[in-house]
Order: C-alpha cells, then structure tokens, then sequence
C-alpha cells in the first residue's frame, strides 16, 4: 500500500470549463484567424465560431478545464480513497454547469463551485487538426470568481487548510488574482508545496506583471516548450537554451527559503526537463505510434495530474515525472482530457 492520501490533500482552483471539441479544417482555422497550436481568450470575433462548430463538424463535449482536467487526472491516478482533490471554481446555473457537476462527481473529485446566474457557464472549443489543437476560452461564468463570495467563506477556506498540495494553472491569473496570492502565502507560510504552470504564451507575456507577483511563491512551476521561450524572452532571460531557461526560472527570487523551486519543462515527445539542485536533467517520454494518438488535447494537463498525484504521495520528483509521462501518454490515446477506467501505472 502507497503512502495514504488524505481527502482534500490536493488543492485545485481555475477556470472550469466544457470543452466543445471537433476535428476540423485549415479552412474553418484561416477563417478564424486561429494558430493550428494555441491559446487564447475568445474575442468578439470568434463569437459566431462557437455557433458554427456545431454546426459544420461532429462535436464532443467534455468536462474540461485546465486546472480541473489536472486534479482529475490525480485523482484517477490514485484511485482510492475518493475526494483527495478538491476544485474551486466558477460556474453557471444552467445545462451546463450541470454537467460540469456531474462530471467532477463521477471522477471523484471534491469541487465546490461558486454558482451565479450573471454569466454562462464558460466553454472552450478545441479545434483539432492532426495532433495539433487550438484552443478558445469563452471564460463566461469562469471570469466570475470572487475571492470574497467563495474562497474566504470560512467552510470553503477550510478544505483549502487541509491541503498539502495547490495546483493553479496560469490561466487563473486572468480572473483572481488575489485569490491566487492568497492561497499561494498559505501555502507558503506553512510550508506546503504550492505549483503554477505557465499555460500559455499569453499568460507570459500579457499576464507578466501578475505572473510575477505570484512568482516568489511558487515551489514548482510548470510550462512547455512555447510557453517556457516566451517566458524567457518576457524575463530578458537572453537565452533560448530551455536547460538555461529552466535555471533562470528556478532562481527568480523565492520566498519560502526552505524548499529550493523545481522547474519542469514539457516538450511534446521530446524529453521533459526538470531542474535538481543546480543540474538539469531530461526525462525521455514514452514512444507512441502516430496511430495510436487520437488527439494531443488535454496531454499537457494530464501530464501535470500524473506528476500532482505522485507528490501529494510523497513521491521522489522522478517517479512524479514517470506518472506524468504515463498519464498524458494515456491520454493522448483518447478524446479530449478523458480516461479509461483504472490506470496501469506501479
């Protein structure tokens, strides 16, 4: 038996989103304005894109989400007992926020939104081509968190007590900032492990100035390969080397002195890169056959959840990164950010 996981233990809060994912065309991507491979937040003009891809292409819909897709994947990952990750976010009262509800259910996860009728439940559409996929946020109802309605309510602040581990994706910083910093100081004044992914160029570049409020928090930070670049071309890191990027990035100012900041880098199917000490070291990913991969959509998440489930367990980081490779590895073999029933991970 691995080391227990207590409920609650793992501590999520983003933007829950239903993904409206179809494969479609360069055509329906050009019409857009859209990059084969992003993210972004939706504008004006990509309003009739959400009616259209319904429409014109065969869609699914899936409970989604980066944050939420993450502490799904832990929790399907550790299997037992249930309800070891907790997830805060904000949705509508409508269809489908109902989904949203049951989805989080049926994957046992413990989420706790914060309901409004003001604003839709947000949606994401995922435009796939080949093993590439653009994605759009209608953030809606998502946008609509409030630290003060939800997080600070003291039996919701609780269940935020009991975790060891936060995960936020980077998307978040776009809608609370300071519920972010609030959960990132508790974690870091009581010496828990607080981790935030990049997730987006945007997020680098736009979002810079909140990104580096929260930066001297965060004991683990994740990104890929795209998102790392812009990262380091925002910081004037003066380098495009992603082992140097990594380094930098580890040694931004950190206030919980404690624990020294662990970096990791995906790359696709090349090795993933993660900071030890002062070293580098590159973590090979599994192989898989072009044929196998049905679409890269959610692997990146994925791959956070499998690392979040190992560490919640106290778990080496390398084992956390074998997991991580093994979750998005499963994924990528399904649509969307969904799994089969039990993993097959030791």
């Amino acid at each position: 038996m691995s080391f227990f996981c207590s409920q609650n233990a793992l501590f999520g809060m983003g933007n829950p989103l239903l993904d409206i994912c179809a494969v479609v065309d360069k055509d329906f991507l050009d019409k857009y304005g859209l990059k084969p491979n992003d993210q972004i937040l939706a504008e004006e003009k990509h309003k009739e894109m959400f009616e259209e891809i319904v429409k014109k292409f065969k869609v699914e819909y899936h409970a989604g989400g980066a944050t939420q897709n993450s502490v799904k994947v832990a929790q399907w990952m550790i299997q037992e007992p249930h309800k070891v990750a907790t997830f805060f976010g904000c949705i509508g009262k409508d269809k489908f926020g109902k989904i949203l509800k049951e989805k989080a259910e049926e994957a046992h996860v413990d989420a706790h939104y914060y309901e409004q009728s003001q604003e839709p439940t947000g949606t994401c559409a995922a435009c796939i081509t080949g093993d590439n996929r653009s994605l759009i946020a209608n953030l809606a109802a998502a946008n609509c968190y409030k630290k003060e309605k939800h997080l600070d309510l003291a039996e919701n602040w609780k269940l935020v007590e009991k975790a060891q581990v936060y995960y936020i994706a980077g998307f978040f910083l776009t809608v609370s900032l300071e519920s972010i910093l609030k959960v990132a100081k508790h974690a870091s004044q009581n010496n828990k492990i607080f981790c935030l992914n990049l997730s987006a160029p945007f997020i680098c570049e736009f979002f810079k100035e909140a990104l580096m409020k929260v930066m001297p928090y965060v004991d683990i930070l994740f990104g890929n390969e795209t998102e790392a670049a812009t990262f380091a071309r925002e910081q004037g890191f003066e380098t495009e080397d992603i082992e140097e990027i990594a380094k930098k990035a580890q040694s931004l100012p950190k206030e919980n002195k404690k624990r020294q900041r662990i970096v990791v880098f995906t790359q696709g199917k090349e090795g993933t890169v993660m900071t030890k000490g002062d070293k580098v070291e590159t973590f090979p990913v599994l192989e898989i056959d072009q044929s196998e991969m049905v679409d890269t959509n959610g692997a990146g998440d994925a791959f956070v959840g499998g690392f979040l489930s190992q560490l919640v367990q106290d778990k080496t980081f390398e084992q956390c990164i074998r997991a991580g490779h093994y979750a998005a590895n499963v994924i990528i073999r399904h649509a969307g950010c969904t799994f089969p029933e039990k993993p097959d991970f030791h």
